[in-house]
């Protein structure tokens, strides 16, 4: 089909809940995408933060096919091996105790509500309920997680939204010590605001948050699904902040392009969940834990997370030198662009007319590219980068 034919199609019979860049691609290599004309672009967003090992990687590819060709799906009613191993490497890596396995950044979110607010009852009772979230935080598209995500814009159109959230000013420990009364069970936070504007949070702010949760036995919950998986040259961009949150939510890049979510919890909240208390028909599904293993098993080891730093000074220092660039801002390989003429939109989209994909993120552009993203393509993509800023 030519791209023309492809885009009426959409939009005859897909809802219209994306806004699209005019290409339609259909295969890719590395960081290469090819579209349906055989045009190929350098790829800085690796499907928002998904495509961890890039376009089909061979190694990715080997252990999904072969699952494929085992069996493909069963019940959580009964074991599987390949969740087990899931679980037991996020949690040998982590340092946690229990893994709940869904299919999603926002399920993942979904479950650390419910562990949060059960947490609470079983020990407190009843008034204990509400989950502080920052202004400008983004946690997901549920009607739960839209309403904990901390942006009013979010907050419209499908009420009512799910009660218990609050909103705290990132980096303003005063406004979240207001915050933190007796009717609330939990804190929960990006390190990094991505779709807010890749906006890092200070270490002395999340360090205070810290303390103050420890004072009030209020749980400390991070949300890890863009920053997790090695995106900031951690395996979990928490480890950089030198913090130990008692729950962490993971996804995108997890699975390598597969659907699968992850929530991670701390001993003390071990026996929270019980049998009933919460579940999921795909979750762990057999394909998509054979994509996390061959995932976890690449990108955790020391050499890859110091390439992945190295990978990102690098862009990062090639950028600062860019014209019309006025910021850069980020940590290992998610990396936001603050425009001199604010045109973060337009050039995204003259990008894909020139051979890139890029994203961007509230009025930055933002770059996401696969973690085992080659200098030589790296430096291609920078060069259509510099050119479109130009033009």
């Amino acid at each position: 089909m030519l791209f023309e034919d492809i885009k009426k199609d959409e939009e005859q019979y897909l809802m219209h809940t994306y806004g699209r860049f005019s290409a339609a691609i259909v295969s890719g290599k590395g960081a290469v995408a090819k579209d349906v004309e055989g045009r190929e672009y350098i790829d800085f967003t690796s499907g928002i933060g998904v495509n961890s090992l890039g376009y089909c990687d061979d190694g990715w590819v080997k252990a999904v096919s072969q699952q494929a060709a085992s069996i493909q799906h069963i019940s959580n009613l009964y074991y599987s091996p390949l969740q087990t191993q899931v679980a037991k490497k996020l949690c040998q890596l982590t340092g946690f105790d229990k893994v709940f396995l869904c299919n999603s950044g926002a399920e993942a979110n979904e479950c650390a509500i419910k562990i949060a607010r059960k947490y609470s009852f079983d020990k407190f009772g009843e008034g204990r309920q509400k989950i502080v979230t920052l202004v400008n935080s983004f946690h997901g598209r549920t009607v739960t997680t839209l309403a904990a995500t901390g942006q009013d814009s979010f907050h419209n159109f499908f009420f009512p939204f799910t009660e218990g959230f609050d909103y705290a000013q990132a980096n303003n420990i005063d406004d979240m010590k207001a915050k933190l009364d007796d009717s609330v069970c939990a804190v929960f936070m990006e390190l990094i605001q991505g779709e807010g504007g890749v906006m890092p949070l200070d270490e002395e702010y999340v360090s205070a948050v810290e303390k103050l949760c420890r004072e009030k036995d209020i749980l400390l919950m991070i949300d890890e699904v863009q920053t997790g998986m090695a995106r900031t040259g951690e395996i979990y961009c928490y480890q950089g902040y030198n913090i130990e949150p008692d729950v962490i939510t993971s996804a995108k890049g997890l699975g390598g392009g597969v659907p699968i979510g992850a929530c991670l919890c701390s001993k003390k909240l071990a026996g929270v969940m019980t049998p009933g208390s919460h579940g999921t028909t795909f979750g762990g599904n057999p394909i998509a834990c054979a994509a996390a293993n061959e995932v976890l098993s690449r990108v955790t080891t020391p050499e890859f997370l110091s390439e992945v730093k190295e990978k990102g000074s690098y862009i990062r220092s090639k950028l600062e030198k860019m014209t019309g660039v006025k910021e850069v801002r980020g940590r290992g390989m998610m990396i936001g662009i603050v425009t001199e003429k604010d045109n973060a939109k337009e050039i995204a989209a003259k990008c894909v007319e020139n051979g890139l994909l890029i994203l961007t993120a509230k009025t930055l552009l933002r770059l996401l590219p696969p973690l085992n993203i080659t200098y030589e393509e790296i430096d291609k993509g920078l060069a259509i980068l510099a050119e479109t800023m130009q033009q």
